[in-house]
């Protein structure tokens, strides 16, 4: 009967393959209109005019906003949460939209026109006319004029982003063998299938504004309060709709300009307005990884023992953000290292604001470190595997703790076997079939495993079903699904009998969905409210004369198959159903929570895995194709294998696309970005895509919950890139250092 830990399918896929999912752009308002927004053309300067004349007589138009008659905002707090919202390291912008003529990226929003259809909006848009006093962008990271070095990743105190553990300077120069590298990587767009929408609708409730928001958001409870405090009004007067998100990667959480402006066009029209954002608009408004460059300094006994390691970063943000890719989170714990030191600097530049990018930080950071650890291994003659395994960590090097669980090492082995490691010939450009070279690669992968509070209710009805609500999201990582099925078992039930539902603020708080941390963090309040209600319903039956439990203690009973069980004698029992229709209820209800607790004073939680890739080459053109590409991961326990296995697949494809072709480029003369659709900023199709192996471990970890479940949305993200990076480097005895690894640059080198 146990639904958890079973390949079941996702219960939302037909909905979604038949369109029946409803998505944020597709739900019917009654009175709808429309509204198109005009961006800036420059990145740096002044708004000096914006005419409206004749956009305002365009047939259908209704309003056109810009700083100038837009509402005022009030200004959002620099912490939300506990986490820091605003600043140096946070992770949004301090600027809100058309609030003021100032202008800090091309592509920023500067004017909404609102018509009765959609091709009016647009139109009318095309018609408004921006005069500008421009300055002059800065686009470079290395000579910005703005340069800052925030304490700490989003606040977080332990966290830090300026870091010094032991002396690595002093380890550094007294190395018998040094390695001292930099790695660029490209500022790459997150690119989910459904782009951008909103839907606002204003209403009056008892007498007060109420607003209901239909948004593209995997954070209902902090949009909740961004839009209450920026609009003046309580929290519970703003009500967030949104049951299902067409892919985020680290998108449509944290920056807040769309939303608001679409509240503020329907507060001012007086009308539900709805605004969808073209994809050449993702590029400027819906986040993006910024672009890094990491210098690596490793110092080694000649044996393959890493005595010190440096990672210092420069990455860019905006002019109004201070969010920071913390590129050294991998390196200040991967390896059992003595002596290590890292630094973040931020350049603010006149680009869009940067925002988490599927694996924030470690994707490229990681890429990085494995990349500096192949070239050591290179320089000492040593396996690359074999030079983890001498520097493999035992407990967390940077504040001593044990690992909650951890089971590298039978990744490396199974990851050998699966890939064929042994059999390649170690010497770099030794192999080859054709016109082509053969290449080996491999890297370790990491994530930290996160968990967070969360709240969840759950209901027994008396008809024998039952429902489970949190106000979590499901973005394609398979929610509906795995809280089915932990809910199911939690309330002993047939898991054809319960439904999960999720995507409403109103229903009990859960955090944004990131970070890999929504499995730990809802599954086990969903089991919380689950057992809650059982607890409830024990009371009814102990207290009811006709029940064949009637006296027993509830601490004697359990739940098995939608029945109440007395634990000593089993055949003294009776259905859910037969509870509360003796009662005369129509349903028990609970609300309960889980969270974190002292066992993260007590353990580092982490997952990790290894990753191999085989690439070849074409000597003549450059091109690179992965043949094949392995990862065996150890996360803790699966609770359905089937999701789990295109969670890891589809990080893995954007690893490859990360490795291979993701760049985006802007214009050196108006900062305006020169990549701006599908055709031009490349993804791995079907065709790119190798054969993706993937294994797990299936541990359970012991202390991150009952549940022993890790997240594991992103971790097959990080460590392809560098698998890829590595391989390319065996086919063809080349060391490529920049991201994408494109083949102009195996041609040049």
């Amino acid at each position: 009967m146990q639904a958890t830990g079973k390949p079941l399918d996702r219960v939302d896929g037909r909905l979604k393959v038949t369109g029946a999912a409803r998505y944020t752009a597709e739900w019917e308002v009654p009175g709808l209109v429309y509204g198109a927004v005009v961006d800036s053309a420059r990145a740096h300067g002044m708004v000096r005019a914006i005419d409206t004349s004749v956009a305002r007589k365009a047939p259908g138009v209704l309003a056109v906003l810009t700083h100038d008659n837009a509402p005022r905002l009030q200004p959002i707090p620099n912490k939300v949460g506990g986490t820091q919202f605003r600043g140096e390291g946070g992770i949004t912008e301090t600027r809100q939209p058309l609030q003021n003529a100032a202008v800090e990226y091309a592509g920023q929003p500067l004017a909404v026109v609102v018509a009765d259809t959609h091709e009016r909006a647009r139109y009318a848009a095309t018609l408004v006319r921006v005069t500008y006093d421009e300055q002059p962008p800065e686009l470079a990271m290395a000579s910005a004029s703005r340069q800052t070095q925030p304490e700490s990743f989003l606040g977080n105190k332990e966290e830090k982003l300026q870091v010094t553990i032991g002396d690595p300077n002093t380890a550094l120069a007294a190395a018998p063998v040094k390695l001292k590298q930099v790695y660029e990587s490209a500022i790459t767009h997150h690119n989910p299938i459904e782009q951008l929408a909103t839907i606002a609708r204003w209403e009056t409730r008892n007498g007060a504004d109420f607003l209901t928001l239909y948004d593209t958001t995997r954070g209902l409870e902090v949009l909740q309060e961004v839009m209450a405090t920026s609009l003046g009004l309580p929290q519970e007067s703003v009500h967030i709709i949104c049951p299902f998100i067409g892919g985020a990667f680290g998108s449509k959480g944290w920056l807040y300009a769309p939303p608001l402006l679409t509240a503020m066009a329907a507060r001012v029209v007086g009308r539900p307005v709805k605004i969808e954002w073209r994809r050449q608009d993702m590029f400027a408004v819906a986040g993006q990884r910024a672009a890094t460059r990491q210098t690596l300094s490793l110092g080694a006994t000649r044996d393959g023992k890493i005595t010190a390691l440096r990672h210092d970063t420069l990455t860019h943000s905006s002019q109004s953000s201070g969010f920071t890719e913390p590129c050294a989170r991998v390196s200040r714990m991967m390896y059992a290292v003595p002596n290590m030191g890292f630094t973040h600097q931020l350049a603010h530049l006149h680009l869009p604001s940067p925002c988490p990018m599927r694996g924030p930080g470690e994707t490229v950071g990681g890429w990085a470190l494995e990349c500096a650890l192949d070239e050591l291994a290179t320089e000492l003659k040593l396996d690359p595997v074999e030079l983890r395994l001498r520097n493999y960590a035992d407990q967390n090097p940077e504040n001593g703790k044990p690992w909650s669980s951890k089971h590298l090492r039978e990744c490396y082995v199974r990851g050998r076997q699966l890939i064929g490691w042994d059999t390649r010939n170690p010497r770099p450009r030794s192999m080859r079939d054709g016109s082509q070279l053969v290449g080996y690669g491999m890297a370790t992968t990491m994530y930290p495993a996160g968990r967070k509070e969360a709240k969840a209710r759950a209901t027994i009805f008396a008809d024998g079903r039952a429902l489970v609500q949190s106000a979590t999201h499901e973005l394609g990582n398979g929610a509906y699904t795995i809280f089915r099925q932990i809910s199911a078992d939690a309330l002993a039930l047939p898991i054809e009998q319960v439904r999960f539902e999720l995507g409403d603020s109103s229903l009990p708080s859960a955090p944004t969905t990131g970070g890999s941390t929504t499995t730990a963090t809802v599954g086990p309040a969903a089991q919380a409210a689950a057992r809650a209600a059982l607890e409830a319903l024990k009371i009814l039956a102990v207290r009811d004369a006709q029940s064949p439990l009637f006296g027993v203690a509830a601490t004697a009973i359990e739940a098995r198959e939608g029945r109440l069980v007395l634990t000593a004698n089993p055949a003294k029992s009776e259905t859910y159903s037969a509870i509360l229709s003796r009662a005369k209820l129509p349903s028990v209800v609970a609300t309960d929570g889980a969270k974190p607790g002292e066992e993260r004073d007590k353990y580092s939680f982490y997952s990790f895995g290894a990753v191999f890739a085989q690439v070849r080459v074409d000597e003549a053109s450059g091109s690179i194709r992965v043949a094949r590409l392995c990862g065996v991961y150890d996360v803790g326990r699966l609770m359905n294998p089937q999701t789990a296995h295109s969670q890891i697949i589809g990080g893995m494809a954007m690893g490859v696309g990360a490795a291979l072709m993701e760049a985006t480029h802007y214009d050196s003369r108006n900062g305006r970005a020169v990549v701006r659709n599908l055709a031009d900023y490349h993804v791995p199709s079907m065709a790119d895509t190798p054969d993706l192996l993937v294994e797990w471990l299936n541990i359970p970890d012991p202390h991150i919950s009952e549940l022993g479940a890790r997240g594991i949305g992103e971790i097959g993200c990080v460590g392809t890139a560098a698998a890829i990076t590595n391989a390319v480097f065996h086919a063809t005895g080349q060391r490529l250092r920049s991201l994408p690894l494109t083949p102009d640059k195996l041609l040049r080198t």
